[in-house]
């Protein structure tokens, strides 16, 4: 536990990249500062030449060689390696192992063993895999695709976030495992020829379908290939890509995969990594989908554009997403899972499209039949976001007038320069070629001048006649502060309305999710805003993806907007409590009215913007000793 608290300390400074305080991070993990500054030791200590954690007068932040620390391991008989060592073991010994023989070859004693023993059992959960005990003999019981679960599963648990990591691999492969030698040759050659079969590449979950070439591989490499060859007729599509993998594997791992492991591969490769080219005509990549599937997506889609009042009932989003899902039911029965590693930045910094996509995850998990894990749901959030990215409306863009003297064509040079650099942020509406322009009547919500301005303001920006990569920095900087002003000037109204002295709880130590969700609908339902089915609909809701959408706010809710009106309870933890596979400090049941949909964006995603930095938590979470100084601070803090 002591290793993996230094890990996710280490990960989030690696992830913020900003310094923190010893009682914010000590918040963030559910331990005492005293505990943070030992683990900052014990962190550094991995890498003694150099610096993973950096300390000062603001507290801790990420250092260098925080990359190095996370993959150096504990020390020779750590638990991790030795849990790696017996996974291994018991693997490849098909009548079991001896216990005691074991804990010496691995200088622990049988109660240690029997300890990662128990560790073992507790990964085997959704493998298909039994550990049997039977007197001083332990075995594992299981098909080889099952076993080979296990190895994955391993894997995965030792990659931070999701990401690859090489190391990890050959941990859990052994160090002389063919599967991982010549890794980034053989993905590099993959990615080359699915290319130029026509196929677009997903790099997000390569590296993971490798990873299970690899484990095949080892595997094939002791004699422990999957059994059975290629359908009758296989399609056209599985013989390339079989034919490809064979090759590769051939080339770079010294391995001749049998049939039955050329079929598997293949079949994880056309569901879980590639995509029909753009050259693909829309009717043939429809000719590939279920019935089943793409009518289940055509109304869950149509449903969640009307729900949330978003724009993505287009035919080419529907068709993508289709095809997507019908690989994701696929992969599903064999319980092949994708993982991703933009899981928790997808959540924290897109909540609003994260809950568009549980909201169609929930529907295709009702029509499908498809048990969908927070890595799936964020692959079909990518998809909504590249939609809403393509169908945003222009006039989100600020608008902006340059004021550039004339002089033969200085003005004309000046404009097409911010076009070119900026016209993806701002939209130029006018521009004044005077000397002394009426500075009052210029009205957009930027002014770009190349003289001083005779008022200043916040919206005006100096730039150079000929605009220089200083200048374009600058515009948008001024950019971002009045979009992010505007914004939270919108939550401030929205959320002064929403709250009620009524709604407010501190202190929620000791209760679990459930516990702390019907405590604040409780008081909701006192006021007739919601009624018990809300409150056990919103447990349902977090149960399909923790709503804990940053390191310390919790927004749980139900799916559906059937509030009698909009309002927010706040509960303030202090210290934080375990929300999901993280803690939180700050949980907000919010319910919505269906007459609100549109303030729904708006209070959604800028409330978890407000809450995404730590020291404004700190500050909102120690004032907080009642409502009116929870408000004060919120509303400070918006204020900025």
């Amino acid at each position: 536990m002591t290793r993996a608290r230094q890990d996710r300390l280490l990960g989030l400074l690696a992830r913020d990249g900003d310094w923190a305080t010893a009682a914010s991070l000590a918040d963030s993990l559910g331990v005492t500062p005293r505990s943070i500054r030992s683990y900052v030791t014990a962190v550094n200590a991995r890498v003694p030449q150099g610096s993973a954690i950096e300390s000062g007068p603001q507290g801790y932040r990420s250092g260098p060689d925080a990359a190095a620390a996370l993959r150096v391991t504990a020390g020779a008989d750590a638990p991790r390696d030795r849990l790696h060592t017996l996974v291994r073991r018991l693997l490849d010994a098909p009548d079991g192992i001896d216990v005691f023989e074991t804990a010496d070859e691995l200088h622990v004693s049988p109660a240690t063993l029997d300890a990662d023993l128990a560790r073992v059992r507790s990964l085997l959960g959704g493998t298909e895999l039994t550990l049997e005990r039977s007197a001083s003999q332990a075995r594992l019981r299981g098909t080889e695709m099952a076993q080979r679960r296990l190895l994955s599963r391993l894997a995965h648990d030792e990659m931070d976030a999701g990401s690859f990591d090489l190391e990890a691999l050959r941990r859990t492969l052994g160090e002389g495992s063919v599967g991982a030698r010549a890794f980034g040759p053989f993905k590099n050659d993959l990615v080359t020829r699915l290319g130029a079969l026509g196929y677009f590449v997903n790099e997000i979950g390569i590296a993971d379908v490798v990873m299970h070439i690899a484990i095949a591989a080892d595997r094939v490499s002791r004699d422990r290939g999957l059994e059975g060859g290629f359908p009758a007729e296989p399609t056209a599509a599985q013989q390339e890509v079989a034919a490809i993998i064979a090759s590769l594997s051939e080339q770079y791992l010294e391995v001749r995969l049998g049939g039955g492991d050329l079929q598997h591969l293949a079949t994880l490769v056309l569901t879980r990594i590639v995509a029909p080219g753009t050259d693909t005509p829309s009717d043939h990549a429809r000719s590939r989908l279920e019935p089943e599937v793409e009518s289940a997506v055509r109304d869950v889609v149509g449903q969640a554009a009307s729900e949330f009042l978003v724009d993505i009932a287009h035919e080419d989003f529907m068709l993508r997403l289709a095809l997507h899902v019908q690989n994701l039911l696929h992969r599903s029965r064999e319980q092949a899972w994708s993982r991703n590693p933009l899981t928790r930045s997808l959540k924290s910094t897109y909540p609003m499209i994260f809950e568009v996509a549980v909201f169609i995850a929930s529907g295709l998990q009702e029509r499908l039949g498809i048990p969908l894990l927070d890595d799936e749901i964020a692959y079909i959030a990518m998809h909504v976001g590249g939609r809403l990215e393509r169908s945003r409306r222009a006039d989100q863009l600020l608008t902006a007038t340059i004021v550039c003297p004339g002089y033969y064509e200085l003005h004309e040079l000046l404009r097409s320069s911010v076009d070119r650099s900026l016209g993806q942020a701002i939209e130029v509406v006018g521009v004044e070629t005077r000397v002394d322009p009426d500075w009052s009547s210029i009205d957009t919500d930027l002014v770009l001048t190349t003289i001083e301005p005779a008022v200043p303001g916040d919206n005006f920006v100096r730039i150079q006649p000929f605009l220089t990569d200083a200048d374009v920095e600058r515009v948008q900087a001024a950019a971002g502060r009045i979009r992010r002003a505007r914004r939270l000037a919108r939550l401030r109204e929205e959320l002064e309305r929403y709250f009620s002295p009524d709604a407010f709880v501190r202190g929620l130590d000791g209760q679990s999710t459930d516990d702390v969700i019907r405590r604040l609908g409780s008081l909701l339902i006192a006021q007739g805003v919601i009624d018990d089915d809300y409150v056990e609909r919103a447990i349902q809701r977090e149960e399909l993806s923790s709503t804990a959408f940053t390191d310390a706010l919790a927004v749980p809710h139900a799916i559906g907007m059937t509030a009698s009106r909009t309002s927010i309870a706040i509960g303030i933890a202090d210290p934080s409590i375990p929300w999901g596979e993280g803690r939180v400090q700050v949980v907000a049941l919010v319910a919505f009215s269906e007459s609100d949909r549109e303030a729904f964006q708006t209070v959604f995603e800028q409330f978890v913007e407000v809450f995404s930095e730590r020291e404004s938590v700190q500050r909102i979470v120690r004032r907080s000793s009642d409502f009116a100084g929870f408000l004060d601070e919120l509303v400070a803090v918006i204020d900025g």
